[in-house]
């Protein structure tokens, strides 16, 4: 057997035991949702195929030629029976693109398709994309949104970090072929807008974040709603859009806030999951947060408890990016159960699991955040005083 042979087998073995390995739940849980002990995807997933020329002739050593840095920031939908992740996969050489992973359970075996999705670009090419949002719209098209990025038109001369993000819009029938709509026309950056799935008064609804600029949220209030009459020429006019969930001081959300998947919709409500910014000693620190809509307006605020739903913990608090949690990806099953993709410091995809009612009774009976210690205090004696009562019993 040749080394090339042997090197072979070796890859194909150990890449065949990573996809197959067996997620197990890690107990007892919060009560809240369950985490799993591996990620669903790290850069390893990816095929063989797209790493390596496997022609002994051409690459006698059998090197990497083109290496995979990540898989994170997945969009998610079940589609024809199966849980689908839209993944963003990060090469070497920083870029980002789509690629679509399957499992038939949601939870593990989870195996990217042969090819990376072919995106169309635009007139104006885009640098780089990414994050993208999934929505199964009620007009019967599947819509990906996601964010463009290019370099600033207006950064002076060596500056090759100044970038301007906008909303990508494409949509598909069969999540193989793509069509791409034009970018949607913002007076400020926008890196995450959510779609809703439902038309809203005959029109598209979007969850929008305004932002003065690429990183800083500036005078941008949190998450925002608009709704649009054509998604395929799709414009946010000033004046039309509005902050439905606001940043705050000294919060977990005091520097910016994001949409993550669309919602899911329930009979107490919509199902928001979102993203909080803030800032500490080691930097930005990004948490996952619920909160709830009604279920006659998904842009008025009915419920939202105080604090993280989500944050990093072991593993999940190193990577690219340290410190971070980030979704826009999450599957309701017909029966309740919830899945929940999470990616942890730009760096690989996680899921946990929970249920619609657990959801609903998390936002509906967390306290809120009073927005003083004081408040915190007397939420907590409340709970203390009903626990001694019930423990007199």
């Amino acid at each position: 057997m040749t080394d090339f042979t042997h090197r072979l087998e070796k890859l194909i073995e150990d890449h065949e035991a990573l996809i197959t390995r067996k997620n197990r739940k890690i107990e007892p849980g919060n009560g809240i949702f369950d985490r799993y002990e591996f990620p669903v995807l790290t850069g390893r997933h990816a095929p063989l195929a797209w790493r390596y020329d496997l022609n002994h002739g051409t690459n006698p050593h059998l090197m990497e030629r083109f290496g995979i840095n990540a898989a994170f920031n997945a969009g998610a939908i079940k589609y024809n029976g199966t849980y689908l992740l839209v993944v963003r996969v990060e090469g070497y050489d920083r870029k980002s693109f789509f690629a679509i992973a399957e499992s038939p359970n949601g939870i593990d075996n989870f195996r990217f398709w042969e090819y990376p999705v072919t995106m169309p670009e635009t007139a104006d090419p885009d640098i780089n994309v990414y994050d993208m949002r999934l929505t199964s719209h009620e007009d019967g098209w599947i819509y990906g949104v996601f964010c463009t990025e290019r370099k600033d038109p207006k950064a002076l001369p060596g500056d090759l970090s100044s970038a301007v993000a906008s909303a990508g819009i494409a949509r598909t029938h069969d999540l193989v072929t793509w069509e791409r709509l034009p970018d949607i026309i913002s007076q400020s950056q926008q890196r995450n807008v959510v779609l809703h799935n439902e038309f809203v008064d005959g029109m598209y609804a979007l969850y929008t974040r305004p932002q003065d600029g690429f990183i800083d949220a500036g005078s941008g209030g949190g998450i925002g709603w608009t709704l649009v009459k054509d998604i395929t020429r799709a414009e946010i006019m000033k004046g039309d859009e509005r902050i439905i969930n606001f940043r705050h001081y000294h919060t977990i959300k005091e520097v910016k806030n994001g949409e993550g998947p669309h919602p899911i919709k329930t009979p107490a409500g919509w199902l928001h999951l979102a993203h909080g910014v803030r800032g500490c000693a080691a930097g930005l620190r990004y948490v996952l947060y619920l909160y709830m809509t009604a279920p006659d307006d998904p842009s008025r605020v009915i419920a939202e408890p105080g604090g993280y739903f989500m944050a990093p913990e072991g593993e999940e608090r190193t990577g690219d990016v340290s410190n971070v949690l980030f979704s826009n990806g999450w599957i309701a099953d017909d029966d309740g159960t919830v899945y929940i993709y999470y990616a942890s410091s730009d760096t690989r995809m996680h899921v946990a699991v929970s249920t619609v009612d657990k959801l609903i009774d998390y936002c509906v009976n967390t306290p809120p955040d009073g927005f003083r210690s004081a408040s915190s205090v007397e939420s907590l004696k409340s709970i203390i005083t009903r626990n001694k009562e019930f423990l007199k019993r």
